[in-house]
């Protein structure tokens, strides 16, 4: 018989789940009697988990294990029927996202921090996605806020580890167990959507590519399917052991993070094709032979092509942006006569869009592009998205591009990243943007003039709920844009992001370096926030 412990325990007022579940320094987790627990047993008393299905699974780093353990016992005192849990713990943001919707579970835990680092000095991270596969709406994080402020009591089952490491079906007590594999369904998804056969052919054409997990949760998932299913060389996916310290590397698929995978492109010996994804494998970085592809462009450039692919062929709805994200998905929206929809920053406002319908691809500039095969982002899908057109097409990553440009024009885009920043000096710099933003209306600045200036905020067009407070935007009057978000993704200190974009129709101008065509709207933007001044950095931590 199941023995029930109710434990008495206090309530963390500290624990407020963002737009991507609770992040916290893995230590706060081992360290705080209780503090996973706790967090656990608030999303269970919000949901209601007593007669539900669940799945369960994580990236595989520090912690996630002991984690797992923990909520499986949990689960089993709160009364949950069963739990769908990716063999070893493992399940990637994206392949959990397909099963929840796939086997019409209630919902599911996802334990990562995504592309934050890892370790036991790292992070961790836990978040509750709905029976539709998305994340949480704000609405239910905000719920379980207020159930951690209160909470007395946890449950918790006295039984024994379960062995993670055999795709098996048991029972504890009344709860049945499956050890699920955390591939095969995915790939299943994948092979619906693309054509292996023609990708297959491509890779045995004398094409060359390399793909890099980070040591991350996708190493797995990319050996199954770009060597075992679609053919490459052994040893294409490289770093492919997840780790649960992704081996010291930082999973975040980004020009500064991503060093080797960069250099090997940038190389004289580079293959003609290079990708990444981060720790939980939500976000894609795409490289071609010398060239990166900024994931503004990438998204757009997937749109205008996706008549070439057999899940979206004559399936195209509308398509979506995050309001930072560069406007070159607009031109194309705008050719292809396709309904575009502009939103805040996290995935949960796409989701909405694509319940009803409205979008079939969409797309953030944090290298995190999707559509609604599922309702996460998808690392591994975007990169599959690619290979297929460059198999149809027959041309490198770089001709792709640049004939892209040809059409649509060149929306020159770049991402300056202040890292690490005080709260307090983050929160000064944001509030004296907005303090300003009256007077920059008209306001010239060298060939540069404001025609307008405003804190965006959004209206749902399903729910009408509103978003405010979404990021700060200087809008000249010929087209370029200024952008400064405070982002939520961190777990010290805080990040400033700024973006800066101006578009270029006429192609033989289109051809210079992101930095340097857009040198005037940096210094502009540096000179309105006075970010270098009040943060004391020289440069930005990362730049995109």
């Amino acid at each position: 018989m199941l023995i029930i412990q109710e434990i008495a325990t206090h309530p963390f007022s500290d624990q407020k789940p963002g737009t991507s579940g609770l992040r916290k320094k893995t230590v706060v987790f081992e360290k705080n009697s209780n503090y996973l627990e706790n967090f656990i047993q608030a999303i269970f008393n919000v949901v209601g988990v007593s007669g539900k299905t669940l799945v369960l699974g994580g990236d595989g780093w520090y912690f996630n294990y002991q984690a797992i353990q923990i909520i499986i016992k949990m689960a089993a005192a709160n009364g949950v029927t069963q739990l769908l849990i990716g063999q070893n713990g493992l399940l990637s943001t994206p392949a959990a996202s397909h099963i929840i919707r796939k086997y019409k579970t209630d919902g599911g835990i996802i334990l990562s921090a995504s592309h934050n680092p890892g370790g036991q000095e790292g992070d961790f991270g836990i978040k509750f996605n709905i029976s539709n596969g998305a994340p949480a709406p704000e609405s239910l994080t905000n719920a379980i806020y207020e159930e951690t402020k209160k909470i007395r009591v946890f449950k918790i089952a006295n039984a024994p580890d379960i062995d993670l490491s055999q795709v098996t079906t048991l029972t504890l007590e009344n709860m049945t167990v499956s050890i699920i594999d955390p591939i095969v369904d995915y790939v299943e998804l994948m092979r619906q959507i693309f054509d292996f056969s023609l990708i297959s052919d491509l890779l045995k054409s004398g094409f060359s590519m390399t793909y890099d997990a980070l040591n991350a949760v996708t190493g797995p998932y990319a050996v199954e399917i770009f060597e075992n299913q679609l053919g490459a060389p052994k040893g294409t996916v490289v770093n492919a052991m997840p780790l649960q310290d992704f081996g010291g590397l930082h999973p975040d698929p980004n020009l500064t993070y991503a060093k080797e995978l960069v250099l090997k492109m940038f190389s004289q010996n580079a293959p003609d094709f290079g990708a990444a994804s981060d720790g939980d494998g939500d976000r894609n970085m795409i490289l071609g032979k010398g060239f990166f592809v900024n994931p503004s462009d990438s998204i757009a450039i997937l749109a205008a092509h996706a008549s070439l692919i057999k899940g979206y062929h004559n399936n195209m709805f509308g398509v979506a942006r995050s309001m930072p994200t560069s406007g070159a998905l607009d031109k194309v929206a705008e050719k292809l006569n396709l309904k575009i929809y502009e939103t805040p920053t996290g995935w949960k406002f796409f989701t909405s869009l694509m319940d009803a319908n409205m979008i079939t691809l969409c797309g953030e500039e944090s290298f995190g592009a999707g559509s609604n095969h599922i309702r996460e982002k998808d690392g591994i899908w975007a990169v599959l998205f690619w290979l297929n057109i460059l198999a149809q097409k027959r041309q490198s990553v770089s001709d792709v591009v640049q004939n892209h440009w040809r059409i649509f024009g060149r929306n020159y885009y770049t991402r300056h990243d202040y890292e690490n920043v005080e709260a307090e000096i983050a929160q000064h710099i944001m509030q004296n943007l907005l303090d300003t933003l009256p007077s920059l209306q008209g306001k010239e600045f060298g060939s540069y003039v404001v025609n307008k200036a405003d804190d965006f905020s959004y209206t749902d067009p399903i729910s009408d709920e509103q978003a405010i407070h979404q990021g700060i935007r200087i809008l000249f009057d010929n087209g370029a844009r200024l952008i400064f978000r405070l982002s939520g993704t961190g777990t010290q200190g805080a990040t400033i992001r700024v973006y800066i974009e101006k578009y270029e129709s006429d192609f033989v101008k289109q051809n210079m370096d992101s930095q340097e065509a857009l040198k005037e709207l940096i210094l502009i933007a540096e000179n309105i926030s006075k970010i270098k001044e009040l943060t004391h950095l020289d440069a930005p931590t990362v730049i995109t």
